[in-house]
């Protein structure tokens, strides 16, 4: 009988970091049998730039050598090697949205902070 297919997890997040929930959000799927992770992290320049402003390129290199540092980490709660990508898109949806058409997911795992206005609500 053929193992199963590992799941493939998108794990997003809205900055570049690794909180000690993520991780122990990471190890607690991979408890749960084989996953595949990868990481997305949106365009930190706002969407109000050009897309050909030197800074949104700038602001995306600086989230890529981030992401970079931080995959040892995300690695390691995985056990495995992980990918990692910065979006070229500022929205949240929109960069999973454009993921979810390039590549298969079965899970996703997201990692942002609560909005201002939910504490209101």
């Amino acid at each position: 009988m053929k193992p199963a297919d590992p799941a493939r997890v998108l794990v997003v997040t809205d900055r570049v970091g690794a909180s000690p929930q993520l991780l122990d959000s990471i190890r607690a799927r991979v408890a749960r049998g084989p996953a595949e992770f990868h990481m997305l992290v949106p365009n930190p320049a706002r969407a109000e730039y050009n897309p050909t402003h030197p800074e949104r390129h700038a602001q995306v290199a600086g989230a890529e050598l981030q992401l970079a540092a931080l995959l040892p980490l995300i690695e390691a709660a995985a056990g495995h090697p992980v990918q990692g990508t910065v979006s070229h898109r500022h929205d949240l949806m929109d960069a999973v949205e454009e993921t979810l058409q390039d590549e298969r997911c079965d899970e996703l795992i997201v990692a942002v902070p609560p909005h201002r206005i939910e504490r209101r609500l």
